[in-house]
C-alpha cells in the first residue's frame, strides 16, 4: 500500500465516526397551546405521538404553553407559541385554534374541536381546508339532525 492511500484510509476511518455522529436525526418541534394544565385530552395526544414512534427528547420536542384557564390570555399564548417557531402547532379546542390562526398563516396548525371550523373561519371548507389549518371537528351543524334521529332510534 502506498503512503498516500494509507493516509487517506486512516484519515477516513478516523473522520467517519465524527461525521456520522454529527449527522443525527433532526428533532421535530411541536407547539401545544392549552387552555389549562388539566386538559383531559393531552394524555391521549401524547399516547398517539408515542404510537407514531416519537420519543420526547430524542426525535421530538414538545412545547406546552398554558392560558391557566383565562380566555383573555389566549391571544398572547398563540403569539408566544408562534414565536417558538415549532414545525407544527396542535390546538386542543377551537377557542385556542381561533387565536393561533390569527397569529400565523405559515406554521401548520392541527386542531381538535367541538365547534364548526368553517363557521369559525378556521378553514375555508371541510373538503378543502386551505391555508395552514386542518383538523378534526366533533360537531357539525349538518350532522346534528342525523344525530338526533339516531338517538331517537337508540333510545325512543
Amino acid at each position: 500500500m502506498k503512503r498516500r492511500e494509507f493516509i487517506i484510509l486512516l484519515g477516513s476511518s478516523v473522520a467517519w465516526p465524527l461525521v456520522a455522529s454529527a449527522q443525527q436525526a433532526a428533532i421535530s418541534r411541536l407547539g401545544v397551546p392549552l387552555y389549562s394544565k388539566g386538559d383531559p385530552n393531552i394524555e391521549a395526544v401524547l399516547h398517539g405521538v408515542r404510537d407514531l414512534g416519537y420519543v420526547e427528547g430524542r426525535n421530538i420536542a414538545i412545547e406546552f404553553r398554558y392560558a391557566e384557564g383565562k380566555p383573555e390570555r389566549l391571544p398572547e399564548l398563540a403569539v408566544e407559541i408562534v414565536r417558538l417557531r415549532p414545525d407544527v402547532i396542535l390546538a386542543l379546542g377551537t377557542d385556542v385554534a381561533e387565536h393561533v390562526v390569527k397569529a400565523t398563516q405559515t406554521i401548520p396548525l392541527v386542531f381538535i374541536g367541538s365547534a364548526d371550523p368553517v363557521q369559525l373561519g378556521l378553514v375555508a371548507s371541510l373538503a378543502r381546508p386551505g391555508g395552514n389549518a386542518t383538523g378534526v371537528t366533533l360537531l357539525q351543524n349538518e350532522l346534528a339532525s342525523k344525530r338526533m334521529e339516531l338517538l331517537k332510534e337508540a333510545a325512543p
